[in-house]
């Protein structure tokens, strides 16, 4: 019998590679307003929404701020005026039809589904998330999707996991693993709440917050040995 019953996934850089779906979204969005866009303000905003996204982890802003101020404080640092608030709900017009899965994702799904529960655990805005999960196909796979947006914390907050226990029926803890490549959000949400976590890591990060993964994961074709498979 495999290990667990339960595979709770995260999204962004977990099943979705979504660095190029935000640069292909944010360079949509400054040609849509017909601003010049660059390498350099990618890096910039790069910069600064995941200064925002920590804050959100740490809940020292909201969501519905950091939707808006990180272009704000994008425009001030590059020095031209547009307004955020407009400029924010256009990318994510955009972002929501930019879903770039890694590749192999699908292929790997196929192999699990029918043998495991699966769910989708993200931070991040619920209809940017579910359309782009709509897009790749991932829906077919993930009948159980949470988003911190929806359940109102975020990972990885205790009553985040509360909240998704509530959903899939509370099974025993020991029967589900956390997979995720966010040592802040996914690893520490599933240690802090008792879970098994698998770190997907391809670019071999070192863990500096030395929390007990459970397991760690350069190619999720690993997970097979895990899962007895």
């Amino acid at each position: 019998m495999p290990p667990y019953t339960w595979l709770l996934f995260d999204a962004d850089g977990t099943l979705f590679a979504y660095d190029g779906a935000e640069e292909e979204a944010l360079q949509n969005v400054f040609n849509h307003f017909g601003l010049t866009y660059s390498e350099e303000i990618a890096r910039i905003y790069k910069r600064i929404n995941q200064v925002m996204w920590d804050r959100l982890e740490k809940q020292t802003i909201t969501l519905t701020d950091l939707r808006w101020k990180r272009f704000a404080d994008l425009f001030m640092e590059i020095g031209i005026e547009q307004d955020a608030q407009a400029f924010s709900e256009t990318y994510l017009r955009y972002l929501g039809q930019s879903a770039h899965l890694i590749p192999g994702t699908l292929e790997f799904l196929e192999k699990l589904d029918g043998k495991f529960n699966m769910a989708i655990i993200a931070n991040g805005i619920t209809d940017v998330q579910l359309s782009r999960i709509r897009l790749s196909g991932l829906d077919r796979y993930f009948p159980h999707i949470f988003t911190s947006e929806a359940i109102g914390v975020f990972k990885p907050a205790r009553s985040f996991f509360d909240a998704v226990f509530e959903g899939i029926g509370h099974p025993p803890k020991d029967k589900v693993l956390v997979i995720g490549d966010s040592l802040t959000s996914d690893m520490a949400g599933g240690v802090g709440y008792g879970l098994d976590t698998c770190w997907y890591n391809p670019r071999g990060d070192v863990d500096e917050m030395e929390l007990p993964i459970t397991y760690e994961i350069e190619d999720m074709k690993e997970l097979f040995d895990i899962l007895d498979m």
